[in-house]
């Protein structure tokens, strides 16, 4: 199969890059600079150059596949509106040169748009309100496409996506250990998260465009929920630095941003047990806590 990768480049994006050529298939990647085409040329790949806002790029990007997997997502997050209008606009025209083909449309999310506090299933609705509520118009565009004749498939990654030269959450909350002298979490810090490794991740998503039903949504997720307080334990060991109790105020400065803080306070435990039944994928590599003691996590730079 020919896929038409957005996101190729990005942190996730090279070990799904890779396992779908592994696989047998071919892989065009979105590139809007010479490093992003660059790193799609090492894994094996096509650079297709363009970016989200050139929507004739991603047109003819789908046009030219046997099916779409779209990962990138980004912008000014001071404007999250806009972000959200950007994502949509561009599935949107991922989505329509596939229409009545049967082909695959795989748009990636977050565990993060589900509601708080209870374990949520891939049969749950998303949160209007949530914290990352901005995503949910994407999952609906793409999913759009499975009235339409499109083998239109969502999948919700875990906050944590880890493992080697990880740059997302996990790290940022390691730099604010270093830079602050402790290692905090919210409240009593027995909030959960959900992770998966990144190369766990992978195989998802390849078999996602390989074989998961119109309609279908995913959940990218390992582990249910790994509280933050073992985190920060974790974290706080390595360094050798204490761990702390933040309220919800001290941590707003204690973190990189607001946002950052609700995030690390936030309760969303998920499940993907109906993933790993219809897909038959089985997760196997490190946990997120094995990563952290034994991975490159406390061995990388500060910033």
């Amino acid at each position: 199969m020919h896929v038409f990768v957005t996101g190729g480049s990005g942190q996730t994006g090279p070990a799904v890059v890779a396992e779908l050529i592994t696989a047998g298939h071919t892989v065009t990647g979105l590139a809007r600079s010479d490093a992003a085409a660059a790193r799609l040329e090492s894994l094996g790949a096509t650079p297709h150059r363009g970016s989200l806002d050139d929507l004739e790029s991603l047109r003819s990007g789908a046009e030219a596949a046997d099916g779409v997997l779209h990962m990138a997502y980004g912008g000014d997050f001071s404007d999250l509106d806009a972000m959200m209008r950007r994502d949509r606009t561009a599935i949107e025209t991922l989505g329509q040169p596939l229409e009545n083909s049967g082909k695959p449309l795989v748009v990636t999310s977050g565990t993060l748009v589900m509601a708080a506090g209870r374990e949520s299933t891939e049969q749950d609705e998303p949160d209007p309100t949530g914290i990352a509520a901005f995503r949910i118009a994407g999952e609906r565009a793409g999913l759009g496409f499975a009235g339409l004749g499109v083998r239109a498939s969502v999948v919700r990654l875990a906050p944590t996506v880890h493992g080697h030269d990880d740059h997302g959450f996990i790290p940022m909350l390691i730099a604010t250990a270093r830079k602050t002298g402790v290692s905090a979490y919210v409240g009593d810090g027995t909030n959960r998260w959900p992770a998966v490794h990144r190369l766990d991740a992978a195989v998802l998503f390849r078999l996602a465009v390989e074989k998961a039903p119109a309609g279908s949504v995913l959940h990218g997720v390992a582990e249910s929920g790994v509280t933050l307080k073992s985190i920060a334990e974790t974290i706080a060991r390595a360094l050798r630095l204490p761990t702390v109790s933040l309220t919800p105020d001290e941590a707003a400065t204690h973190f990189v941003s607001p946002f950052m803080a609700t995030a690390y306070g936030f309760d969303g435990p998920a499940s993907s047990s109906h993933t790993q039944e219809l897909l038959d994928w089985s997760p196997n590599h490190p946990t997120l806590l094995e990563d952290l003691e034994h991975g490159d996590y406390l061995a990388m730079p500060a910033s």
